[in-house]
């Protein structure tokens, strides 16, 4: 292989620089930069690994670039890289610079990635040139809407002191002869840290037994407790801990960045020593901030942990129809076809309805219809509207929950207690559920979609509410799709 200029167009992979952000200068030669390489499948089946001689020719390639490769995975296809930035603009046909804007300062990137003749079509995503925070944590803190709610006329409703996540599943009627012992739970976060001590208080007041919880390093990161995603981190551990005290939750700390999440997810779905059953994933950003390589590369690694029967739930955004974003928007990873999106709801004492405190700044539930994805037979009946470009598309979410942090979840963080909501609580109520499944049911869930969608008598159909473009109805609709679970038919129908 020679180290003739790359000309081939990795497909997908045109990068604009963040909204409102403009480029300041080159970035500097001499940092390092670490990428993830994704390689197509050996064979057109979910779980194919990389071809070795394939994952052999983008090492010779890192080799004439001056590359080290840090990692090989022919199970997640993908070879880590790290160099200069140099090394990286000369080897990808790149230029990287630094940009500045909306309060934050990346390395970033603008047009499309370039590989050599004898890397096309064999390299499907370069992932991590771009070092910008890929995604939002997607929790809601409670606070008083009083203030904002008198400023706009609206009838002001007063925060409530939350719901433990136990009384929320008795709500949901989930199994109470379950525990969710012998399942892994994987939880997939990108900042933030949990504190041993925290959690212990928090079980022992919720007169639960406190899970085990260990956290696994991705790429360098950990467990760094100290700031706002604290909260995110907490609110995962703790629900699921408190719906199943008795799976082991592994948390795996990876950078905010397209190539930290990808090995992140890629390490929880090929761990053969935790062998998590089920993932959850609190995080996500709009389908328009994404590259379309990275959604690719991401959707078939969910697809290889349904192979491997791993559920993989994913929360749907916490800003309503327009998810952060202009015009509707849909959240990725939620809008993949083979993760299971999690939308919100108000739950009280009167009932459900959609999750939309807009007006006073707490927040909506995400949902829609994707852009990228195709509808998938699943949904065929599910009378999914057209999307913003007047297409079929994927209907976000697929299921729905308690999310609304105004009836949110009594946790504990950094040593206070709070009430927090947010579709990434759904995500983790989910997934506590599927691990009480798991065990009743002696089987993996793997991927659920068929069987929810063939059993809407499982759910408590939401039918009042909007989240800003799409209004709820009788049915699947794109604020709480199917509804929230009646427990005990859920854990029924995830045993096939």
């Amino acid at each position: 292989m020679t180290q003739n200029p790359p000309d081939h167009v990795v497909p997908g992979s045109g990068r604009e620089a963040v909204s409102g952000a403009v480029r300041v200068g080159d970035a500097d030669p001499n940092e390092a930069v670490r990428v993830t390489v994704i390689l197509r499948r050996a064979a057109p089946r979910s779980g194919a690994p990389a071809e070795s001689a394939e994952l052999a020719l983008v090492e010779r390639f890192a080799e004439d670039h001056g590359l080290s490769v840090t990692a090989v995975n022919p199970t997640a296809r993908s070879v880590g890289l790290l160099g200069s930035v140099a090394q990286m603009n000369a080897a990808f046909g790149v230029n990287l610079g630094r940009y500045t804007g909306d309060g934050q300062t990346y390395r970033g990137r603008e047009g499309d990635v370039h590989v050599p003749a004898e890397l096309a079509g064999v390299v499907v995503a370069v992932l991590g040139l771009d070092d910008r925070p890929q995604a939002r944590a997607h929790f809601r803190i409670a606070h008083d809407p009083r203030a904002a709610s008198r400023a706009e006329g609206v009838a002001p409703r007063a925060a409530t002191s939350g719901y433990p996540p136990g009384e929320v599943a008795r709500r949901y009627g989930f199994p109470s002869g379950a525990t969710g012992a012998g399942q892994a739970v994987a939880v997939i976060e990108l900042g933030g840290g949990y504190r041993t001590a925290d959690l212990t208080e928090y079980f022992a007041k919720q007169g639960v037994k406190r899970p085990t919880v260990s956290a696994v390093s991705v790429d360098g990161a950990k467990s760094t407790p100290g700031d706002d995603a604290d909260a995110e981190v907490m609110l995962d551990i703790e629900v699921i801990g408190a719906v199943a005290p008795g799976a082991h939750i592994v948390v795996y700390f990876a950078p905010n960045t397209t190539s930290g999440f990808y090995d992140a997810i890629a390490a929880a779905v090929h761990d053969t020593r935790h062998k998590p059953s089920i993932i959850s994933i609190s995080w996500g950003e709009a389908e328009a901030d994404w590259t379309t390589q990275a959604m690719d590369a991401y959707d078939e690694l969910f697809a290889d942990a349904g192979a491997l029967g791993i559920t993989v739930y994913a929360a749907a955004g916490d800003d309503g129809s327009r998810d952060n974003g202009t015009g509707d928007n849909v959240d990725f990873p939620a809008s993949s076809p083979h993760v299971v999106g999690c939308g919100g709801t108000t739950l009280s004492e009167s009932g459900e309805v959609v999750w939309n405190d807009s007006a006073t700044g707490n927040g909506a539930t995400g949902g829609g219809v994707s852009t990228h994805f195709g509808l998938p037979d699943y949904q065929g009946n599910a009378k999914v509207p057209r999307n913003p470009k007047e297409t079929v598309g994927r209907g976000v979410p697929d299921v729905a929950g308690d999310a609304d942090p105004l009836t949110g979840y009594q946790v504990r963080v950094n040593g206070r207690d709070a009430v927090i909501g947010g579709t990434s609580a759904v995500a983790p109520l989910w997934a506590g559920l599927t691990a009480l499944a798991n065990e009743r049911n002696g089987t993996k869930t793997g991927e659920p979609h068929e069987r929810l969608y063939a059993h809407p008598a499982a759910f408590v159909d939401i039918t009042t509410g909007d989240n800003g473009g799409y209004h709820a109805g009788p049915g699947w609709d794109p604020c709480t799709g199917l509804g929230s679970p009646r427990g005990e038919q859920i854990v029924q129908i995830l045993g096939g």
